[in-house]
């Protein structure tokens, strides 16, 4: 994506810089870095590395690469918000994925102010696929 430019590979935090744009109103999945493990299916467990911002303030929100801990959950059956199952059933582990999430595949009309997530912001993810159990 012309916008975003995401510095370091698979397995490192990334360093993601955005330009200062209009936000994309779209949903999009880019692979950056193209694994060779198993796929990914619905209703697997994955475990992945995560760096979430968020496009308009260019704010990280939350990071599993800076807690030094990769994560765990189902995907594919609504466990997570809709851009994660939609955006990581079918790639492979090993990738790094790049997923560009406005308010209806993320947290919706209610955002997650907790999170310090309101409901128009679009959210940035960089997520390694770290594996997959069936």
């Amino acid at each position: 994506m012309e916008n975003i430019t995401v510095n370091k590979e698979f397995g490192s935090a990334p360093d993601v810089e955005i330009k200062r744009s209009k936000h994309p109103t779209e949903f999009s999945v880019h692979e950056l870095t193209a694994g060779s493990g198993p796929v990914v299916s619905a209703g697997s467990t994955i475990e992945v590395n995560y760096h979430g911002q968020i496009w308009q303030r260019l704010e990280v929100f939350d990071s599993s690469f800076y807690n030094e801990e990769t994560v765990e959950f189902p995907i594919g059956v609504g466990s997570v918000i809709k851009g994660w199952d939609q955006g990581l059933v079918g790639k492979t582990v090993g990738s790094r994925i790049l997923l560009i999430i406005p308010p209806e595949y993320g947290y919706g009309k209610n955002g997650m102010i907790a999170a310090g997530i309101f409901p128009e912001d679009v959210l940035v993810f960089i997520v390694d696929i770290v594996g997959v159990k069936k």
